[in-house]
């Protein structure tokens, strides 16, 4: 699948947070979004999942045909610091939930999303009990073990420890072959094997 921007704009009010993005994210590539905090990364990857409209140019998605946006969420999984879990639901509830919506990615079941995460002691225990780590590496494991073409993460090792940290790196490794992969970042540690860098300064 393609990600392609033509002359892609976002503004809020009357500031232009990015604009003239000519851009093609190719299928099977791994890509870093990166600017420093307030550059826009967050907003450029809400235009591509879909969830801005761009406040002038195009964004189409290209999987031998063309896929409406109303469409697109169901080719992406996303994880981000900020998105929300259902505070209310146990972590198996939130294992199947997910999972309802989006299919395992090959070779994976609830058991094994599970044993990944590490957190089988708590699978009974409510989301909201659980610390800012524990729901980071959730998002994380849930969004990679999607089956999905594409898979964007925004600052993905928000929240973790060392430890957390080679975690995702091995997750990543693990469930990055042959999708597109976009990350917005400012840490090198969390793009260094990423081979396209989309740099937002040059679109002010």
């Amino acid at each position: 699948m393609t990600i392609d921007l033509a002359n892609v704009g976002r503004r809020f009010n009357q500031e232009w947070i990015f604009r003239n993005v000519d851009y093609s994210f190719l299928s099977g590539e791994k890509y870093a979004v990166l600017g420093p905090n307030g550059s826009g990364k967050s907003t450029l990857l809400s235009v591509l999942l879909g969830n801005l409209s761009p406040s002038e140019g195009t964004i189409s998605y290209k999987s031998g045909v063309d896929i409406p946006v109303e469409e697109i969420y169901k080719s992406i999984s996303f994880a981000a610091p900020y998105l929300d879990l259902i505070e209310e639901f146990t972590l198996q509830e939130t294992i199947n939930f997910h999972f309802k919506f989006k299919a395992f990615y090959e070779g994976m079941n609830a058991e094994s999303v599970l044993d990944l995460l590490g957190l089988a002691k708590s699978q009974d225990k409510a989301l909201k009990y659980f610390s800012s780590g524990m729901k980071q590496r959730t998002k994380l494991v849930l969004a990679c073990c999607s089956n999905t073409p594409i898979l964007l993460l925004d600052e993905p090792t928000s929240n973790l420890d060392l430890q957390g940290m080679g975690w995702y790196l091995q997750l990543i490794e693990r469930f990055s072959v042959n999708r597109t992969l976009i990350i917005g970042s400012n840490q090198e540690s969390e793009y260094s094997f990423c081979n396209h860098f989309v740099e937002l300064t040059d679109y002010k």
